[in-house]
């Protein structure tokens, strides 16, 4: 019965997931919020960095509430906040302040508190499958702006933006809170009927539950939050790029530009999936390592690139990598540190999510300012991949001797 019972926690958890990376879908508000309320671009894009910000701390203090009430309650909290903070963001015509208290704080803290639950809670039903399963949840957020862009769009143009905020803060909350309802951890001991962990797994991981702060004095806990921060830093830049830097490289039109960005944001969804898959046969720290390696060669290469097939396929295989470390991370850190506090433990190793969606966004708008052209960030982000693959080569299990500190 257990084992039927958690694949249908695993669909609710996908379910919840979509509900939340609808927020990748923001770049449709942001010609439209520009042109009602004369704000800048840069000042309507803030709303999506403030938001993400507010998801990677929320996650962390999430992570610690559901230990003492249980993953339903924080996940139905985070789905009512955050189709909340969507729904009050339609009365942002009282200023932009508002649009970031609501939008951005608001509904990044929903977003956080949700997030963390599908993850905590499917570690811990999904031991044979951590890696796979943890990231077809998190697959499921990256799928989210496919569903909702489109609608969106159409929304906006039927009943203007604030309305459409309206609408979809409503369904959000519905979804979200309904997912969320069939959230809940396993048994306490439950194991798959006959399986046993095979002697890859039982070196890959230490086998002892770490609490946070026990995790906390470690340097593998450090080493994991920098793995995420520059993987996610050297996506975030293109997916903040992506629409003028498609229009740049191979001199097309806005309309050609979206349909492109809409294509290569599969890659997202498919990365987080694909090489969580591959971290369970080959490892989180191999995978780590191929995906940047992988992406020395991609960055280096995408400006040379001016043909809309090649430069898609060049940053749909980037866009992969980027959904990959959210796809492999979870499994990571329940590895090295066990499934009881992963919550609280990765929770906060996804503050890393908020510090790479400014530096990296910041990092490449800036070098293309300065220099005229994406050449020169680009190149350098690649070099930042280049050296950060040594990291995962060093970093190794914590020793259980601190699990219980």
């Amino acid at each position: 019965m257990n084992n039927f019972k958690r694949w249908g926690i695993a669909i609710a958890g996908v379910l919840l997931q979509v509900a939340l990376g609808a927020v990748y879908a923001w770049s449709v508000f942001r010609v439209p919020l520009a042109k009602q309320f004369h704000w800048s671009i840069s000042q309507v894009t803030l709303t999506f960095t403030i938001a993400v910000m507010a998801l990677g701390f929320a996650s962390f203090f999430g992570g610690l509430w559901l230990k003492r009430v249980g993953p339903r309650i924080v996940a139905m909290t985070g789905g009512l906040l955050y189709g909340g903070g969507v729904f009050l963001a339609s009365f942002s015509d009282h200023g932009l302040w508002w649009l970031y208290l609501t939008y951005g704080v608001i509904g990044g803290i929903g977003l956080g508190f949700s997030y963390i639950v599908p993850i905590s809670v499917i570690v811990k039903w999904f031991p044979d499958r951590r890696g796979l399963m943890t990231g077809i949840a998190v697959g499921g957020f990256g799928a989210g702006a496919l569903i909702t862009a489109p609608i969106a769009t159409r929304l906006i143009q039927s009943v203007g933006v604030l309305q459409t905020f309206a609408y979809l803060g409503i369904a959000y909350a519905i979804a979200a809170i309904a997912a969320g309802y069939f959230m809940q951890n396993p048994p306490e001991g439950w194991l798959p009927e006959g399986w046993k962990p095979v002697q890859k797994q039982t070196t890959q991981k230490n086998g002892g539950d770490f609490t946070l702060g026990g995790a906390l004095k470690t340097w593998q806990w450090w080493a994991l939050w920098l793995l995420l921060f520059l993987n996610t830093s050297a996506g975030i830049s293109i997916i903040s790029q992506e629409a003028p830097m498609f229009q740049e490289l191979a001199n097309i039109s806005a309309l050609v530009a979206a349909g492109m960005v809409g294509i290569v944001s599969i890659g997202n969804a498919l990365g987080r999936v694909f090489w969580a898959w591959i971290s369970d046969l080959l490892g989180r720290r191999a995978t780590f390592a191929l995906m940047f390696a992988i992406q020395i060669g991609l960055f280096w290469a995408l400006p040379y690139f001016h043909s809309v097939t090649a430069i898609t396929i060049l940053v749909f295989f980037i866009l992969m990598c980027y959904g990959g470390g959210f796809g492999t991370m979870p499994a990571f850190a329940a590895d090295y540190f066990g499934p009881t506090n992963v919550g609280s433990i990765y929770g906060l190793i996804l503050t890393a999510w908020g510090f790479a969606s400014a530096f990296g966004p910041l990092l490449i708008a800036n070098l293309r300012q300065s220099s005229g052209a994406y050449t020169s960030g680009l190149h350098i982000i690649s070099i930042i991949m280049a050296v950060s693959i040594i990291l995962p080569l060093l970093v190794k299990p914590p020793k259980r001797s601190s699990a219980k500190t």
